[in-house]
């Protein structure tokens, strides 16, 4: 389901008018990682892996839409950045991944 998941939200980010070329290929190597640490927290903390799944995939779609409403983003962002909080301890790289995506979009403008 994650490999779905990310698979769909690097499809919708390819084709996104809001994303220039080499910021897309940042974000891409973002996504990478993303996964690489939720397959591994979906060991111990299933539950929590589902929830930034889920926020990552909304993120996303916020930001790739023709019309982007800020406000939309900045709750999208702030649900994922919620959802991690907690793992800091545990899970620093997931966290500090997390945060790099959120700024990431925050500094495109969208």
């Amino acid at each position: 389901m994650l490999k779905h998941t990310l698979e769909k939200i690097e499809s919708k980010v390819k084709q996104s008018p809001n994303i220039p070329d080499e910021k897309k290929k940042e974000y891409f190597a973002l996504l990478n990682e993303l996964n690489s640490e939720i397959n591994e927290l979906s060991i111990s903390e299933k539950e929590t892996a589902e929830s930034i799944k889920g926020f990552t995939k909304i993120s996303a779609h916020e930001a790739t839409r023709d019309q982007v409403d800020p406000l939309l983003i900045k709750i999208s962002l702030d649900g994922l950045s919620s959802s991690v909080k907690e793992l800091h301890a545990s899970y620093p790289k997931l966290v500090n991944t997390v945060n790099s995506i959120c700024t990431f979009l925050s500094k495109l403008g969208i």
